[in-house]
């Protein structure tokens, strides 16, 4: 049974929303007056800092813990996530999901060992694939799902060829999705953000000077990407004005290797 609408209220959950480019979504999606989940892994701490950042806001938040990269979990959050929307949100349903959640790897192609693809992988495109097709019955006909990607995924740096393999797959993906939920006027887009300053991949955009600079004289626009520069474009593309737009992928990325 497909989850029923409320006319007054928008939820979205986002992956991985306690910190960098998932709280800066959070915060930005909450100012256009969406209530948020977020899901955290590990940073108990970082979850509950931005929720009360929503809060301040005027908005609700919950934060739930969830490893993306563990699909055998998946059913049992889709459980606690209809109890929490029932009993925090008076719903029964989702707005939008954002697929954020990630992490980093920096290892050349001919050093990549399974593990460290099988890892990757499972978070970044197995987690993508298998927690939107469970949490598909909680969107709202009308709803949408964004997947983050990355720059990566056109245009090439050293050590990112895992990495960007999985982006490239959430890209196809994101167009099979968009086909594939129309009928229940699902939008799905990808948004491929560039180099931003965040901790993400231990934080070496924004604390190595070197890498900084390198990255700025590639950029179009002459700097690295800051969270709110993401987080400012997950809302827009989230919008109701951008409702004829599906199965596309935008990168935000200030014009990186034009």
């Amino acid at each position: 049974m497909n989850a029923s609408h409320s006319p007054n209220r928008r939820i979205a959950l986002i992956t991985g929303g306690s910190r960098g480019l998932g709280q800066s979504a959070a915060l930005h999606l909450a100012a256009q007056g969406w209530d948020v989940v977020i899901t955290y892994a590990e940073r108990v701490e970082a979850a509950r800092q931005t929720v009360e950042a929503v809060q301040q806001t005027g908005r609700k938040a919950v934060a739930m813990q969830l490893d993306t990269g563990k699909s055998n979990t998946f059913r049992g959050f889709v459980r606690a996530l209809q109890d929490t929307l029932a009993q925090d949100f008076e719903c029964d349903g989702l707005h939008a999901l954002v697929n954020n959640a990630g992490n980093g790897s920096n290892v050349p192609f001919m050093e990549t060992t399974e593990a460290e693809f099988d890892n990757l992988m499972n978070i970044h495109l197995k987690g993508v694939f298998f927690l939107t097709q469970a949490l598909v019955p909680l969107l709202v006909d009308g709803g949408q799902v964004l997947n983050i990607s990355s720059g990566l995924a056109r245009f090439c740096a050293p050590g990112k060829a895992t990495y960007a393999t999985m982006k490239g797959g959430v890209e196809v993906l994101s167009r099979y999705m968009a086909s594939e939920l129309a009928p229940r006027g699902i939008r799905v887009n990808t948004l491929a953000p560039g180099a931003i300053a965040t901790d993400f991949g231990n934080g070496v955009v924004r604390d190595n000077p070197q890498v900084n600079a390198a990255v700025a004289g590639v950029t179009a626009l002459g700097r690295v990407g800051q969270p709110d520069d993401i987080g400012g474009a997950v809302a827009a593309l989230l919008s109701s004005g951008l409702g004829w737009m599906t199965g596309e992928r935008v990168e935000v990325s200030g014009g990186m290797h034009l």
